[in-house]
């Protein structure tokens, strides 16, 4: 007999087989002798409320929760391989389902060691992952609007400022791994592919700094 929790869930349309770990903040142990680190901007429009509950330890607002991550690497490698640079896309459904199109204009050398690294960095992630696959990859970033997309997904959204003007940010979140956080405010979120389709706007979207790696 399911219990009411997970009765709920069910009812929002949530697949209970997948342990309830938010994608936001799973990270897997590092296999012994494996060394790697990663500074990378994250950029993220997701079908949530403005603000992603997720990033605060709740639940989402929306279930089930949609959305499209960018992960451009600054700096980090992978063992001996140099990631700086490497940017990928990833569309999720929340605790679910993900897909992962890594930019065509990594080297060999660079898709192995992304695909290498998503059970560790990116667990949550990778437990879900439907395809894994390279895919043209563009980005604009100005002062008041982030937007990337490749063929199957597309994000735009823009800044939110505060009362003075200034850009609206949190400072210290839970979660160390994604600091500096900026919101943002989607007026694009889509996708569409052979078996997945969703689309929104006026969702909750956010910029922050992603620094992990394993220990000396």
């Amino acid at each position: 007999m399911l219990s009411p929790r997970r009765t709920f869930l069910r009812s929002l349309g949530a697949t209970i087989a997948v342990p309830l770990i938010p994608f936001r903040t799973a990270l897997a142990q590092t296999p012994l002798g494996v060394n790697w680190h990663v500074t990378a901007m994250v950029a993220e429009s997701c079908s949530c409320a403005i603000s992603c509950p997720c990033n605060f330890g709740s639940e989402p607002t929306h279930m089930p929760c949609h959305g499209n991550r960018l992960i451009s690497i600054k700096a980090g490698h992978y063992q001996d391989v140099d990631l700086a640079g490497v940017a990928f896309l990833v569309t999720f459904m929340m605790r679910d389902w993900s897909k992962i199109y890594l930019s065509d204009r990594a080297t060999d050398h660079q898709t192995a060691a992304v695909q290498s690294l998503l059970p560790i960095a990116f667990s949550g992630f990778h437990r879900g992952m439907l395809s894994f696959s390279k895919a043209p990859l563009t980005t604009e970033i100005s002062p008041n609007r982030v937007a990337y997309s490749v063929p199957e997904s597309a994000v735009d959204m823009e800044l939110m400022r505060g009362f003075d003007g200034k850009p609206v940010k949190v400072l210290n979140l839970p979660n160390p791994t994604y600091q500096d956080y900026t919101q943002y405010r989607s007026v694009v979120l889509r996708h569409e592919s052979a078996d997945r389709k969703f689309s929104y706007s006026g969702t909750t979207g956010f910029t922050s700094t992603m620094d992990v790696g394993s220990k000396p």
